[in-house]
Parts: structure tokens; sequence; C-alpha cells
């Protein structure tokens, strides 16, 4: 049995295929939700809406209590990390992280990037030791063998590599890096496009999207099926 982390960041509350002003990222990761389930409906899945419920944006006492070696830390600095300990332990247990995260003024919405700044955490998630030659920072969750999934939506289009506007796509290429930071490279991106156009390229978008979803839980399934029968043979 697998666990799965199921991220929405989108500041709308419904999804696009069920209500009129619903969000199109809260439905591309509730297809592929709903298509692993019926894949593998024995895995576990956790849910985390931080674009309804934005965990608490860091603050001066986090820093500080985060840069505090565990050993001497004083009892308001746990209680300054206990939401952020939660946030990074759902990360942990997950061996696949979706995160629906629709384009905001070409970036990610203000909840997710308040939650990428408490799953980077000194000690928990990456290392840091200034005595270290070369770099002096490294990450941790590398052997955990962690797969990351982004389903994204954006008002224009051509944000793809090479595309007219793949210059202002902040979206993608700063989830990817953070990921990576820790240890996460094996990272997975759809997205839809023309959502200000509202026309018939956005419907067209949205079919495509959901088509390669649904050929990439198969794709994923299969490869982890495939490790699970390499490390138990059995």
């Amino acid at each position: 049995m697998a666990t799965l982390l199921h991220l929405d960041a989108s500041a709308r509350p419904g999804r696009s295929d069920i209500d009129s002003h619903g969000s199109h990222s809260r439905r591309l990761s509730a297809h592929f939700v709903e298509q692993w389930r019926q894949t593998r409906p024995d895995d576990r899945i956790l849910y985390r809406d931080v674009g309804q419920h934005p965990p608490r944006p860091v603050s001066g006492e986090w820093i500080h209590a985060a840069f505090t070696k565990p050993a001497t830390r004083e009892p308001w600095m746990y209680d300054a990390l206990t939401e952020s300990d939660t946030l990074v332990d759902e990360l942990l247990e997950a061996d696949l992280i979706v995160a629906g995260v629709p384009m905001y003024n070409f970036g990610v919405p203000a909840g997710f990037k308040a939650y990428i700044d408490n799953i980077v955490r000194v000690g928990r998630t990456f290392g840091f030791d200034r005595s270290r030659q070369g770099l002096p920072y490294w990450p941790m969750l590398t052997d955990m063998h962690k797969r990351l999934v982004v389903l994204g939506s954006r008002g224009d289009y051509g944000y793809e590599p090479g595309e007219r506007m793949a210059h202002a796509n902040h979206v993608e290429p700063h989830i990817r890096t953070v990921f990576g930071y820790l240890g996460i490279e094996d990272v997975h991106g759809i997205a839809v496009e023309y959502d200000e156009f509202g026309d018939e390229r956005l419907q067209n978008s949205l079919a495509q999207a959901e088509r390669d979803i649904e050929a990439l839980v198969a794709e994923l399934a299969e490869k982890l099926d495939s490790a699970r029968r390499i490390s138990d043979p059995a």
C-alpha cells in the first residue's frame, strides 16, 4: 500500500466540471485522485487544501525556532513549528504528491508559497552544515524515491518550454527547483490553458489534460508496482 498526498492551492472552492465558477486545477487534481483510486483502491490518501486553508506565513519567530537545534529549543519554539511539523510529516509519509496549482500572476498562489516555506525545513527536509566542504546544504529526501505531479491551470497559453510565454512561467520551474532542493526530482506536469478565453480551445485543453492524467496514472501506478515487485520478489 502506498500513500498519496493530494494538495489543492486554488482560491476557488469548487471544481470547474461541477461548479459554474469552479477551479480547473481542483478539477484536474480530483480527476487524478479518482483515477488513482480506481487503479489502486487500497492506497492511503491524505488531503490538504492550502488554497482554502493556507498555512501561516513564515515569521521571525518561525525562523528563530527552525534554525535552533531541537535540543536547545524553548517551549514556544515547538509551538511556532507545530503546523510546519504536521506538513513535513505528511510530506515524509507520501510516496506520491499530487498538487493542483493554478498560475496566479505568473507564479504560485500565496497559500502554496506558504506551504513551500513551511516544508523547506533545515534538519528535516534539507541538511545544512557551514563546515561542510563544497555546498553547505544537501537534500534529505533523495533516497525516499518520492514522485511529484503538478496539475496546473493558466489564463493565457504558450507557457511550455520553447513557447511564446515560457519566459513568464514561474510556477512549474519554481516548484521543480524547490522540491529538487529537498531531493524530489521525479516531477511530472500537466496544465490547462486558455482559461481567459473560455472558448473551444479551453474545452479542448481540459479534455486533453484529463486524457494525459489518465495516461500518467497508468504509468506511475505501473512504476510503483514494478518497484514493489523488485523490492519484494516473493
